[in-house]
């Protein structure tokens, strides 16, 4: 891909190495070749599944005809574009391109009338983002994948190292770094399957859904049936009940689980900031790397806020889609089609979001004495251990009892055990919580 300094958008020149195949996916350049294909193939299935009803095709003709398909390139991409500016209109502009070929060939010309047979652009189109956004989607779910992966080999590795908690940013009951990355894995992976439940769909039914110059055509065709067969070729399945648009529910319930998992992947890179804020992360040093343009020592997370603003964009642009797409006014306006064109732009931010994630997990390492420090001067999370012995032991105001011992105070080794001695429980109880410490209070966060 040819970097342009001019271009506005970070995806089309800063950004641009990072999302190579999102931009293959959703460029001018894919969506122009996705049309074409269609409409030769469209081509293709009527005369060879119907030959007896619309022309038949000889193998030499039909070999013409693929071998046009397949040659589509830059040059293909201008020529549709130049007529597109006589035209006015995108998808006329690939149908008359075709037509044109099939001008130069004097058996090819006898089948100029079944290109675009029975069609309104929009069935040409609600296919065309149907096939890109499905393999878009293969992109991201594949992505998604690999962050998983990393993630649970993260969590493994640092499954034993206890960590003080932190709820509404006070020290709380320890966990460990393991259960709490666990988690972030646990939420994508819920995300991921219901991606793995999406079904493109689009319709293929002429002006406003009901089939008709197909059945005025050729009443004999089951037409419904033929043209979900068509479709399905293309790994995608007919709405059979639609104006002259597919209403995009099916992309808007896309874009919500996209959301939902951008958020769950904001709510880690928010977490690991804080978390190398506060020491608990140290920030692997790159010699060549900048921290800073005016403080040399500094080393910065960027790679955790470079994601956390990509998903928010994508995010934004979400919820565009989301409230939009569904909606339009009668059988059909053409709003939806300037905005479809934008769809690409969430894959590729939230792809850039994945990439900056992926980077800063890669730079970060527990540090483990200033874990183990933190959890040995805050002695006082043990009291939720005290207080559910005593009550299992019967005393009914253990919670009060603990609460005036620290609420809003510091407890240290020395005071904890004092207390501990000083309770009317049973010797083993009494043993089981004088051998506790901060750092082996994590319940069962190994096994979660």
């Amino acid at each position: 891909m040819k970097f342009d300094h001019n271009n506005i958008s970070p995806l089309d020149n800063r950004y641009l190495s990072k999302i190579e195949d999102i931009r293959s996916i959703f460029s001018e350049y894919s969506l122009l070749k996705t049309r074409f294909l269609i409409e030769i193939n469209w081509l293709l299935y009527l005369c060879q599944k119907y030959p007896n009803y619309f022309s038949k095709l000889s193998n030499q003709s039909k070999n013409k005809i693929i071998k046009f398909r397949d040659s589509f390139d830059d040059k293909s991409v201008l020529e549709i574009k130049k007529i597109e500016k006589v035209t006015n209109h995108d998808v006329k502009a690939v149908e008359y391109y075709i037509k044109n070929f099939f001008k130069k060939d004097k058996v090819l010309n006898k089948y100029i009338h079944l290109i675009h047979f029975g069609l309104t652009s929009e069935d040409i189109n609600s296919l065309s983002y149907a096939i890109m956004i499905n393999d878009g989607l293969k992109v991201y779910e594949k992505d998604l994948k690999n962050l998983n992966t990393n993630l649970k080999k993260l969590s493994s590795k640092w499954s034993n190292i206890p960590l003080l908690s932190r709820t509404h940013g006070q020290a709380a009951s320890p966990t460990t770094i393991g259960k709490e990355i666990k988690v972030f894995q646990t939420r994508i992976n819920r995300e991921i399957k219901k991606l793995n439940s999406t079904v493109p769909l689009a319709k293929f039914s002429g002006a406003v859904g009901n089939y008709h110059a197909f059945d005025i055509a050729e009443g004999r065709i089951n037409w419904i049936t033929f043209t979900n067969k068509f479709i399905k070729t293309f790994n995608v399945v007919q709405n059979p009940v639609t104006t002259q648009i597919e209403p995009h529910d099916w992309i808007a319930e896309l874009l919500q689980t996209m959301t939902r998992t951008n958020n769950i992947c904001i709510d880690m890179s928010q977490d690991m900031w804080i978390y190398i804020s506060n020491e608990i992360f140290k920030l692997k040093l790159n010699k060549n790397e900048v921290g800073s343009s005016t403080m040399p020592h500094k080393v910065n997370p960027i790679d955790f806020e470079n994601a956390e603003g990509n998903f928010g964009i994508s995010n934004s642009l979400n919820d565009y889609f989301i409230n939009k797409l569904p909606r339009s006014r009668l059988q059909r306006d053409l709003s939806d089609s300037t905005v479809l064109r934008n769809i690409g732009m969430s894959f590729g931010y939230t792809k850039i979001g994945i990439t900056s994630l992926q980077n800063g997990l890669q730079k970060i390492a527990p540090n483990k004495e200033f874990i183990l420090n933190e959890l040995d001067n805050n002695w006082e999370v043990l009291t939720e251990a005290v207080q559910t012995i005593m009550r299992y032991e019967g005393i009914d105001d253990a919670y009060e009892q603990l609460k005036n011992l620290s609420r809003g105070k510091k407890l240290d080794k020395s005071s904890y055990k004092n207390f501990v001695n000083s309770l009317d429980i049973s010797d083993k109880s009494k043993e089981k919580l004088l051998s506790l410490t901060p750092a082996k209070y994590i319940g069962l966060a190994k096994k979660v």
